[in-house]
């Protein structure tokens, strides 16, 4: 399968670069200069993962993700001149699934795309085709049930939307219940790749994930801290 991947960014040789770089790897690139470029090209045509710029004009890249949050969980990676913590946990609160800052290793980028290509296609999300790995992978505590087969998360019997990196670090702390995670073991364990001052991306995804499966997510029941070690989910009858 060849993957289209849309790159949006105001400066045309950052684009330019791009786009020779992921046609050497084989990829389809299609390329828009706005956030708003960016959300019409998701709702008009097939893309499979998106490079987007934080800063341009008309509509920035935070707001194009929160639109396109809203219609798709395709991965998206943003590029940034800005290397503060604050901007890159804004950016993964915002929907976010990386954050590369400006200047940008080509190597590296590529890496980042292929990763996160790799974790979309097996949640399935290459159009819409299901990628099953064991046809009874149904974890479940209380009422909070893991379908790994059908690729769906619901507490209360009601479907919850999880992004591929929500649910990839749901699944693997459903289906190792009451273990204990560390940061970096999540991050390598779903990323796929070596961690390296990590805890900050893992707290926004963790605390995404309680957003959408606890009634209070100030006061977890399922998704549980322990402070100092990590993180794990917690088996109910």
């Amino acid at each position: 399968m060849k993957y289209t991947v849309l790159i949006c960014d105001d400066d045309t040789d950052i684009l330019s670069a791009l786009e020779i770089y992921l046609q050497q790897e084989g990829y389809n690139v299609i390329r828009g200069q706005t956030g708003i470029d960016a959300v019409e090209a998701v709702k008009n045509q097939t893309v499979h993962l998106i490079l987007l710029d934080v800063m341009m004009p008309k509509l920035d890249g935070i707001g194009a993700a929160v639109k396109i949050r809203e219609i798709s969980n395709l991965p998206i990676l943003f590029l940034s001149a800005k290397t503060e913590d604050t901007d890159r946990i804004l950016g993964l609160n915002m929907g976010g699934d990386d954050y590369i800052t400006k200047p940008f290793n080509p190597v590296e980028l590529m890496a980042r795309v292929k990763a996160a290509l790799r974790r979309y296609s097996r949640l399935g999300g290459m159009d819409g085709a299901l990628q099953l790995q064991n046809d009874s992978d149904v974890y479940q505590t209380g009422e909070l049930i893991l379908d790994d087969k059908r690729k769906l998360v619901t507490v209360d019997g009601e479907e919850t939307q999880l992004t591929a990196l929500e649910y990839n670090i749901l699944k693997l702390l459903m289906s190792n219940m009451e273990q204990v995670f560390s940061s970096e073991q999540i991050y390598e364990a779903v990323w796929g790749e070596p961690a390296y001052h990590v805890s900050r991306t893992i707290s926004v995804h963790i605390r995404h994930i309680r957003e959408k499966i606890e009634i209070n997510p100030k006061e977890p029941k399922y998704l549980k801290v322990i402070y100092g070690l990590g993180y794990k989910v917690t088996k109910y009858d």
